[in-house]
């Protein structure tokens, strides 16, 4: 018998992905292969929401995985509008929520917009056990939620087509990275090449910089002088066991070289993928998990997590979409 049926967890949390929320008519994606229920998708936030409120114990956090509402909303005046909405479902519960960044953030809004918005959590770092936060305009941030564990926020699109002026320094610098591998005219179809990695050359996707891959590197450090387990959250997927190429970050085999490096990281989790995937990655006992998107989810399902941390593990409890997990420390 697994013996955390008799332990008690030290903590929990939650975990949702792409709610990707707004109000209008079911449609299609963008290759016009799967259904995404744009009004339904506010309603299994709900559930997921209720369920969280009446368990025991209660999470301490939730992680909302990116792409809150759809980039729809836009084009139709109602960013602002559908962003209140999941807040306010949100904010019915005292649990507090810890926001990624992902493309449809950015398709609603600028970076400077976001960094001024109710979707910027950073400020939970400064009022956990301990946290930082990367500065500038780089939105990552790292929380201590619990003695001996800390999570990790990292901004996948730091270096971004996305939410940046068009005549900006950066804007050109992910337009020069981008276009040394995509010709396409439209660079949000992928570049076709013998190579299937190069398929995250798109941009809906993003990177890291230098400047957050330094940060994320001194924060690792000190985790490994501590002897903390961490857990790293993110938009993008960075192994690419665990995703379809497709939906990888841009520069994650740098990323990836980083973790790997350190003792103390023992799960990477993301979003994007709307069909989910998982892989341990051997080498350095490390588990990749991307999840379930709840737009692509059906009204009669859900896609959310709980996740019960134990001193030797973390165990993941599905619903719907999202099947159960035990991720046992390295």
């Amino acid at each position: 018998m697994d013996d955390s049926c008799q332990r008690a967890p030290l903590f929990t949390f939650g975990v949702i992905a792409d709610i990707q929320y707004a109000d209008m008519d079911d449609g299609l994606n963008f290759s016009q292969t799967r259904r995404r229920y744009y009004r339904s998708s506010l309603e299994l936030l709900r559930k997921a929401r209720e369920s969280w409120s009446h368990s025991a114990p209660r999470p301490k956090f939730i992680i909302q995985l990116g792409d809150i509402i759809d980039g729809f909303n836009k084009d139709r005046g109602a960013s602002s509008r559908a962003v209140e909405k999941v807040l306010e479902e949100f904010s019915l519960s005292p649990i507090e929520v810890h926001h990624v960044w992902g493309n449809h953030e950015f398709y609603n809004f600028t970076r400077s917009e976001l960094l001024r918005s109710k979707l910027n959590s950073s400020v939970l770092a400064d009022t956990s056990l301990s946290g930082t936060r990367a500065g500038g305009d780089i939105y990552a941030y790292s929380f201590t939620p619990f003695p001996g564990f800390t999570f990790v926020v990292l901004d996948a699109y730091d270096v971004s087509l996305l939410g940046v002026d068009e005549d900006s320094v950066q804007y050109h610098g992910a337009l020069n990275w981008i276009k040394q591998h995509n010709n396409n005219e439209d660079l949000n179809s992928p570049p076709v090449s013998f190579d299937d990695l190069e398929q995250r050359f798109s941009k809906f996707n993003g990177g890291f910089s230098k400047a957050q891959l330094d940060w994320l590197e001194s924060v690792l450090t000190s985790a490994d002088k501590k002897r903390e387990k961490v857990t790293i959250v993110s938009h993008l997927p960075v192994h690419p066991f665990s995703t379809t190429p497709v939906c990888l970050a841009w520069n994650f085999d740098e990323l990836l070289s980083i973790i790997q490096a350190h003792n103390c990281v023992v799960c990477f989790i993301a979003g994007h993928d709307h069909d989910g995937g998982y892989c341990l990655d051997k080498r350095t006992g490390i588990h990749h998990l991307t999840l379930e998107g709840v737009i692509e989810t059906p009204p009669d399902s859900n896609a959310f997590g709980t996740v019960s941390v134990y001193d030797d593990k973390m165990v993941l409890k599905g619903v719907g979409r999202i099947p159960d997990i035990d991720i046992f420390f390295p």
